[in-house]
């Protein structure tokens, strides 16, 4: 402000001596002292005009900035919706990925399966029951294997005609018999009282004392009983223990059963 201020007081000196010259002056003499002083004062005159130019430029200079600052925030608000509609696609992605495994287990498997999705479970029975969509219409009935992809989930108990309650393998109440990979042990799996971080455990009973179990060991269903058929994995071992009466090994499910949302009902143990 200060600049332009000085530029115009200049233009106005400038000026007001111009028009007293060209009022007071007559003749050669006048016109000579004219282009003397006009000569001196043009130094001053171009400085002036640099200097406007300069300030029109710096004006200009943040015109542009202010432009940019705006166009940063409109990008930073395009970065956000992609940012979220990328998310969504690897959401999407991944759910399509889960369900062409399911599709894919469902047609290579030896089983006769009836795709389920959990309606509904208890957070006071999180980890023992869960409810799905099919029932005695859909051809499911009490005492049916429930698995996935990945494994073993439990059994249909209380069925009605469009819906089903399914008792997991973290119940106690859910026997189920199987066997260890590699070796001739055989026992029960079952849901145990006692928890851990508040999850409970699921833990193989009824082994010998000597099995002295890997972690590691796969543990399938042994067909034992006429529920579950063969075959089908359980979990794995996560340690063995030798107690007063048996051998017992703790075990990790081959199936989150706090995550799933889709499941499969065995309707027949042959397609």
């Amino acid at each position: 402000m200060k600049q332009k201020m000085h530029i115009a007081a200049v233009a106005a000196f400038v000026i007001l001596v111009i028009v007293t010259f060209i009022v007071l002056g007559r003749g050669h003499t006048t016109q000579r002292l004219q282009s003397g002083f006009l000569g001196m004062i043009s130094p001053f005159l171009r400085h002036g005009s640099s200097l406007d130019r300069k300030y029109n430029e710096v004006r200009e200079g943040l015109k542009t900035l202010k432009q940019l600052e705006e166009e940063n925030k409109r990008l930073v608000v395009v970065n956000k919706d992609l940012s979220a509609t990328n998310q969504t696609l690897r959401d999407m992605e991944a759910e399509n990925n889960k369900l062409r495994n399911a599709l894919g287990y469902r047609e290579r498997s030896v089983f006769k399966l009836m795709p389920a999705r959990i309606i509904a479970r208890d957070a006071s029975t999180w980890y023992q029951t869960i409810k799905i969509d099919r029932g005695t219409s859909e051809g499911v009935n009490p005492d049916m294997p429930v698995l996935t992809e990945e494994g073993l989930v439990g059994k249909t108990t209380v069925v009605s005609e469009h819906a089903a309650t399914v008792i997991l393998i973290a119940d106690e109440n859910c026997k189920v018999a199987a066997n260890i990979e590699g070796s001739n042990e055989k026992g029960i799996v079952r849901g145990e009282r006692m928890a851990e971080h508040g999850i409970p455990q699921i833990g193989m009973i009824f082994l010998t004392k000597r099995a002295n179990l890997q972690m590691g060991q796969k543990i399938y269903t042994s067909g034992v009983g006429g529920v579950f058929p063969s075959g089908v994995l359980i979990g794995a071992v996560k340690e063995f223990k030798v107690r007063e009466l048996d051998g017992y090994a703790s075990i990790v499910p081959a199936v989150d059963l706090t995550t799933i949302d889709d499941v499969f009902v065995v309707i027949s143990g042959s397609k």
